[in-house]
Order: C-alpha cells, then structure tokens, then sequence
C-alpha cells in the first residue's frame, strides 16, 4: 500500500505528528530506529503534565495511545534511504523492506557531539546536562560548572547561574574578552582557566594541575548533528546554528523538498521534550495541509 505519510523517527516530536494524521483518519507509517536523544537521563522535567517522569514511560504511553488507531503502522528499524519526489517517495530500511508514501516527515533527531574530556560521556544525562529548565532545578541551588564549548559559553554561564552559583571552565576553548568577564565577576560567576583532565565521582573536575573541584553537576553545549544523514541525502538544505547543524525547513515545517518535512531537535532550537512535541503537532497538521490542498 501507499501511505499518506511516512515519518521517520518515533520519538516525541515523531508521535506528536502522527497523532495529528492519524486522528483525520490518514494511513500512516512511523520507522523508528529506538534512539531517543533523552534515553540517558532517568527523568524527563519541565514538559507539562508529565514533569518528573521516566522518558520510557513516557514513550510507552504515548505509543500505547498511538496505537489504538487503526491507520497506524509502527515499524521498529532504521530507515536507510529516502529516495523519489511529491506524492511517489520510497523509503528503504537496513533490513531490506521498502515503502512508499505521498509524504514525508523526518523526525530523526540529534547527535550530541561532546566535548572530549575523560568521564564527560559516561556522566551524560545523568550529571552532566545541558539545559537548565530540564535539570536545574534538582540540583538545590549547589555549585555548578560550565564547560566552554564554544562562543555562547559565557551566555550559557549566565543562564545556568539563576540555578546556582557557577564555575565557567574556558578549557582553552574560549578567549573572553574584558567586557564578558567584567560582566561575569558582577554576577558572582567565577571563570577558571586551568584545563581539565576529566570527570570523576559524580561531578568533581580534575583539572591538568592536579586540584579537584566538587558541583551538584555540570553543564556544557554539545554541538548537534542530525542523527542520520538521510534527509540530506534526499536533497534537502541544511542549516547551520548556534546548536548546530539542522535541516531547512519553512514555517509549514516543509523542507527544501516537496513534500518532505521535518520536525523536533533536527529542524528547529533551542531543544526540549515540550518544543519538540509542539513542533511535531505542527508539523503533522502541515503534513495534513499539504494533503488537502
């Protein structure tokens, strides 16, 4: 059969949009590889309603509601190749089945690429972040690092200093100038310019001359790349921003591809469970749209 609408990623913002096309009664197929970019944290907060629940559960109802419908197909595997134009696309996965669909909604999310210092990954999502409004606000007002990654570190240290007083660790990624650092000081944030040798405990920071620094955790900006290149790959424009590397899309979320769309972390910033899934149910009554008119 030819589906109305493949969207290919079944996390937050993927079943938000199925939801929207599903309920006006349009046949559609999730693929969904089973990588949720929060899968590393033991709660998911700041998404109303569900603040303080486990991502699993959160997953699981969703998609135990989603199915209910009977226009719904759910297709554990990974997308491989997206191939064909408006109204004839073709979508093959890794283990060799093929579909096709009217539309398209690419949903895959992001790669978070870390800065590479020993014990950062391991401690990802569960004391090391990076957002403030999902994490801060359990971590008690205690003292917390940023890690520079990039030009918006001293933003990011202003931010995450409503939640507790901050450490700005330049880890010879950054150079500030007079002005950040004289604003920095008037906000009690301590800059520290010795490098770091890695994480240990839960969050302590060794630095390479041998002191050991305690937080109540640690917050750093990865740089965000799509999880697949398959939308690319299809012909649609990327776009870069201060996250990151994402794909172009208009206000309708449509791509530089008829008929192709995207939503969630891979198409918009900043990122959250809550935007995500706002962004997702404006992308399926967009897929919708498109479909009528």
């Amino acid at each position: 059969m030819k589906y109305d609408a493949i969207i290919i990623g079944g996390s937050y913002a993927g079943m938000a949009a199925a939801l929207q096309l599903i309920r006006a009664r349009r046949q559609v197929l999730i693929i969904d590889a089973g990588e949720r970019r929060n899968r590393f944290a033991s709660y998911s907060h700041g998404f109303l309603g569900q603040d303080g629940v486990a991502p699993d559960v959160i997953f699981e109802k969703s998609r135990e509601q989603l199915m209910r419908y009977p226009s719904l197909r759910w297709y554990q595997g990974r997308a491989e190749k997206v191939t064909g134009e408006k109204e004839a696309f073709q979508v093959e996965t890794l283990a060799g089945d093929r579909f096709e669909s009217r539309r398209i909604l690419f949903a895959t999310g992001v790669k978070d690429h870390l800065p590479e210092i020993d014990g950062l990954q391991q401690r990802w999502g569960q004391h090391v972040f990076h957002c403030p409004y999902c994490h801060g606000y359990e971590l008690n007002l205690g003292h917390l690092a940023v890690i520079a990654t990039g030009e918006m570190a001293a933003h990011q240290a202003q931010m995450v200093a409503e939640w507790g007083s901050v450490t700005l660790f330049t880890n010879n990624t950054v150079v500030l100038n007079e002005e950040t650092e004289t604003d920095l000081r008037q906000r009690g944030i301590t800059v520290e310019a010795a490098p770091i040798k890695r994480l240990v405990n839960d969050a302590d920071i060794e630095l390479a001359d041998g002191r050991r620094l305690r937080f109540a955790g640690i917050f750093t900006a990865p740089r965000c790349l799509p999880a697949t290149d398959i939308a690319e790959t299809l012909g649609c424009e990327m776009e870069e921003t201060l996250f990151g590397t994402q794909i172009r899309s208009n206000d309708l979320k449509e791509t530089t591809v008829p008929g192709a769309f995207a939503c969630g972390d891979v198409a918009r910033v900043p990122h959250s469970v809550s935007l995500a899934v706002g962004d997702g149910a404006w992308a399926g009554a967009a897929v919708h749209r498109s479909l009528i008119f």
